[in-house]
């Protein structure tokens, strides 16, 4: 059975309407004028395919390629230094896209790369990184769900100036060569301390990394344990941080296809950044966190400031 020559001429127009008109009741318009002239074939597959691609269906292909390349680059760091995926598709994306769109596109290329990263060394250092830094994780995930219910209404600008002015002083000291070494007896107040701290940036921003490297580096970890700690306690996070925004509605069934898209980019930059790291010395590995730690003060600093 072949397509009639109206039912081509229907798809063409649609298309054209769908390059022009990117609200999100385009889909549902395709498919009711699909039905409406009686084209069931072409024209409603065109309009249920759209539908089934959500916000993904509907971004102009400039904006694909850029994203792509923004999570590709976020990949890259995240293999090189362990953290900074989340800092970057957060401010990359959302220059380009409405701040819920970006947090929606993180959730699962976070989700993947952290796992993928813990579970690098094998699944029993994982275990074992989990039971050492248990205090840490229960404060985190406690702060990071609570505080994604409160994505919409919690000054988050003031939280952005807060903690993005501590990582630079604390960045900035450590790279002029000023060591912070956390007192071993004062263990679970630090670990509560910190990790509550980067579940409550993580819930509003989706962005947990930077309190843990600080947490990281003031105990001298070294880097392979640096590495897997960070994929361990960003994996779990991650976990939640899904869970958490399904429950705030956040990502939904219109913005889920433009984060699993991600991850595919996310993946191959991380690779790249994996033959940067294996080939770093530990001092140089310490040098490139506080580095990005620093850079990621400054962008929350901007994000407080500018919004």
């Amino acid at each position: 059975m072949g397509i009639s020559v109206f039912e081509v001429l229907s798809v063409i127009g649609i298309l054209q309407v769908q390059r022009n008109n990117n609200s999100p009741e385009v889909c549902g318009r395709i498919k009711n004028v699909a039905g409406d002239f009686g084209c069931t074939g072409a024209g409603r597959a065109v309009g249920e395919s759209m539908e089934q691609l959500g916000i993904l269906g509907e971004l102009p292909a400039w904006t694909l390629i850029t994203g792509t390349v923004i999570v590709l680059f976020a990949g890259f760091v995240k293999g090189a230094v362990g953290f900074a995926l989340p800092m970057i598709i957060i401010s990359g994306l959302g220059s380009i896209l409405p701040a819920e769109t970006a947090l929606a596109a993180l959730i699962l290329p976070t989700l993947a790369t952290n796992l993928r990263q813990s579970l690098r060394g094998g699944w029993r250092g994982a275990v074992e990184t989990g039971r050492r830094y248990w205090l840490f994780l229960a404060a985190l995930l406690i702060c990071l769900v609570l505080s994604a219910q409160l994505v919409s209404v919690i000054p988050t600008r003031a939280l952005f100036l807060l903690i993005g002015g501590v990582l630079i002083i604390f960045g900035a000291l450590q790279l002029s060569g000023w060591v912070l070494r956390l007192d071993p007896l004062n263990r679970v107040r630090d670990e509560l301390a910190i990790g509550g701290v980067a579940g409550a940036l993580g819930g509003v921003s989706g962005i947990w990394g930077p309190p843990t490297v600080m947490y990281l580096t003031a105990t001298d970890a070294p880097k392979a344990q640096a590495m897997r700690v960070q994929g361990v306690i960003y994996g779990i996070g991650s976990i939640a941080l899904l869970l958490a925004h399904l429950r705030s509605g956040v990502l939904n069934t219109h913005t889920l296809p433009l984060s699993l898209a991600a991850v595919l980019p996310a993946f191959a930059g991380m690779a790249l950044g994996y033959m940067l790291h294996d080939r770093m010395p530990q001092a140089t590995f310490r040098r490139a966190m506080l580095l990005v730690l620093t850079i990621a003060g400054l962008n929350l600093v901007r994000r407080g400031i500018f919004g």
